[in-house]
This record gives structure tokens, C-alpha cells and sequence, in this order.
């Protein structure tokens, strides 16, 4: 088994990184049978295409002797050659054709009996305690990959050695849950009263009113406590089950959630802040992709007008498009975001309006214990 990465393969020197390859190859054939597996091929072997100016063509020379190397006509039996990227799109085509890397293997997030068998791994040499429900943590972690998992129980360790705790207690992953979705605990992060009092608005805001609507996710957990970066509080939302497709009303109950935060804050302080500028950056993203890619407007109809500007795996995490259209369609595309928006807004204020008691109700909890999980939200807003 021979393993190397792609960079390996990319020198300055003329020469050097095809008399790799060479090598590399008849190194394998001497001892046959052999894998060869080659990590990140998209350094050596991205699309070949003229280019203005002086360049250095030494890559695009490099990936010629692979093509070669695996082009049939040697005796390359017994000789099996692996590789492994995250930007598919950017790879030469001659790559992908049959008799070269003519299988392609997609490893997509797992589902929840994968996460549930990843769990099981890493949880294997750490002493769990026997109240660790690991298949509920598995449903609680839709979306999240691997390298995520072991991330969240090796958080649960150590919070649990800080803790004092002999072995892992339920608590202890909760937590390290939180630790790894939004962030570490910021305590020393000092609020306001009035500050405190607007946060509490804020996530009262976004947990009533997805509380409230049929199509939106569950609340977990509801926080005033600054935690990461910049996020004073967090409403934690989780589905169900596995979500592979959404309805169109499920994606409009998105946005009005989104747009609770600032709408509570208005009713509850009489003025906004600038604490939803995230929320009002990912309503907006979803509000162009329900637009632009999902053909959810009338008035702009069926034909995609966007693009999105990554690729396959490697997405910007902000949502931004290409537009690609006429001006008329740019500026059907922005009258259509903006009723979107402002149609979100108005079906959040008449929740808050409508259920303003509650609100109220939900507020002092939040300033009175600083964080209320789902069964406590539900109880308050009279769910259970």
C-alpha cells in the first residue's frame, strides 16, 4: 500500500514531478499486487486549459506522465490506483475516463444509523456512563459528519475530567454538543442589564414563534449566554428525523423564524438593534435560493436565474449565488426577496403580537435561568 499526496508530485523544477510519477508507478509494478492511493489529486490534476502569459506548464506536465502511466498500453496489472478529493468539479476529464478513475465513490454525510455506528467507534475507548443514550445523540445530529462526532465526544471528555467526573455523564455531551454547534461559553463576556434584557427578546422571539409554526423544527435549547465569536445567545433548532427534501412552507416558516429575533426585539424594546445581522444574512441567502434555484416565485417563474458560486462539496457557508439573467430578471429577483421578507416578517409580528403574554412569560425565564431546554420552553409556552 503506498500512499502520497498530490502536492507531492508538484515541483518548479522542469521535470521532477513527472519522473515522480514514473517512479512511483514502477516502484508498485515491482511489487504487484499493490494499491496506490494519492490524497487532494486535485493539486496535481485540475483541468488543463491554455493560459495567457508566462506560466509554469511543469503541473500540467506532471498530470500528462499520469495519464500516461494510467492510459492502458503498460502492463500495469495487479496495480490498483486509489485517489480522493473534495473539488470534483475542478478535475481534468481525460481523469475521469473509463480505464482511469472510471468509479467514483461520493462519501456524503451519514445517515442516522451511520452516525449512530460512528458513535459507537469513538465511543469505545472513552468510559461512557450507562445513562449516554448514543442513538439519541444520533437522531440530535442531523447533517453533521464524522470528524464532527468525535469532535462532540471528545469535547464530552474533557468537559467531564474538568468536571471531576469519573466517567461521562449525559450532561457532560449535552453540553459538548453545544460546544461544538455554537460555540464555547463566553462568561466572562459581561452584558447589560439592558443588553441582557434584549437578548432575552431576541431568542424569546425566535423560540416562541418556532414553537408556534406547524413546519418548523423542534427547539432544543433557547440561550442568553454569549458563546463563540460574536453570538450573544442562540435558539438551538433540530429536526425530527432525517430531512433530505423541504416543502415550501416549511422554507417560508424558516424565514419567519429567522426574522422573529429582530420583530420581538421591536415589540419588546421599541427599537432594533444590530444583533440580527446574521439572522437578516441567512434570510436573505434563503430567500434568493427559494427564488433563484428552488422556482418558488410566481412571479419569476421556473427558469434558474443563479448559480451557486462553489463547487460540490467546498460551499461558502454565507449561501451567495451568480446571478446569471437580465437586468429585468435582477430586478424581479430583488422585488421578489423582498416580499418574501417582508411577507416572513409580518406572520412573525402577528405571533408575537398575538402571543404576547407568552412572550413575556418566556422572557423572564430566559433572564431568570439564562437557558431553558425543549421541555422547559414547552412547558412555558403551554405545549405539554
Amino acid at each position: 500500500f503506498y500512499s502520497i499526496s498530490g502536492s507531492d508530485f508538484v515541483e518548479m523544477f522542469v521535470g521532477v514531478g513527472a519522473a515522480r510519477v514514473r517512479d512511483l508507478f514502477r516502484e508498485a509494478q515491482t511489487k504487484a499486487p499493490c494499491i496506490v492511493f494519492i490524497d487532494e489529486i486535485d493539486a496535481v490534476g485540475r483541468q488543463r486549459g491554455v493560459s495567457l502569459g508566462v506560466v509554469n506548464d511543469e503541473r500540467e506536465q506532471t498530470l500528462n506522465q499520469l495519464l500516461s502511466e494510467m492510459d492502458g498500453f503498460e502492463p500495469n496489472s495487479g496495480v490498483v490506483l486509489l485517489a480522493a478529493t473534495n473539488r470534483p468539479e475542478v478535475l481534468d476529464r481525460a481523469l475521469l475516463r473509463p480505464g482511469r478513475f472510471d468509479r467514483q465513490v461520493v462519501l456524503d454525510a451519514p445517515d442516522r444509523t451511520g452516525r449512530l455506528e460512528i458513535l459507537k467507534v469513538h465511543a469505545r475507548d472513552k468510559p461512557m456512563d450507562a445513562g449516554v443514550d448514543l442513538d439519541a445523540l444520533a437522531r440530535a445530529t442531523p447533517g453533521m459528519v464524522g470528524a464532527d462526532l468525535a469532535n462532540a465526544l471528545n469535547e464530552a471528555a474533557l468537559l467531564a475530567a474538568r468536571r471531576g467526573h469519573e466517567r461521562i455523564l449525559p450532561a457532560d455531551v449535552d453540553d459538548a454538543l453545544e460546544r461544538v454547534v455554537a460555540g464555547p461559553e463566553r462568561r466572562s463576556r459581561r452584558l447589560s442589564d439592558p443588553e441582557k434584557r434584549r437578548v432575552a427578546w431576541h431568542e424569546g422571539g425566535h423560540a416562541l414563534v418556532a414553537s408556534s409554526l406547524p413546519a418548523a423544527d423542534p427547539v432544543r435549547k433557547v440561550s442568553i449566554v454569549p458563546r463563540g465569536r460574536g453570538a450573544l445567545g442562540y435558539t438551538m433548532q433540530l429536526p425530527r428525523e432525517e430531512v433530505l427534501l423541504r416543502t415550501r412552507a416549511e422554507l417560508e416558516d424558516r424565514l419567519t423564524v429567522l426574522l422573529a429575533g429582530r420583530s420581538s426585539e421591536e415589540l419588546g424594546c421599541g427599537e432594533i438593534s444590530t444583533g440580527a445581522v446574521d439572522d437578516l444574512q441567512q434570510a436573505t441567502a434563503l430567500a434568493r435560493q427559494m427564488v433563484c434555484l428552488f422556482g418558488m416565485s410566481e412571479d419569476v417563474g421556473l427558469p434558474q436565474c443563479a448559480r451557486e458560486m462553489e463547487g460540490v462539496f467546498l460551499r461558502r457557508e454565507d449561501g451567495a449565488l451568480l446571478l446569471d439573467g437580465s437586468e429585468v430578471t435582477a430586478r424581479r429577483v430583488d422585488v421578489e426577496v423582498r416580499r418574501l421578507l417582508d411577507e416572513a416578517r409580518g406572520r412573525a409580528r402577528e405571533i408575537l403580537a398575538r402571543r404576547r403574554d407568552v412572550l413575556e412569560r418566556v422572557v423572564d425565564a430566559l433572564l431568570e435561568r439564562e437557558t431553558l431546554d425543549g421541555d422547559e420552553l414547552a412547558e412555558i409556552v403551554g405545549e405539554v
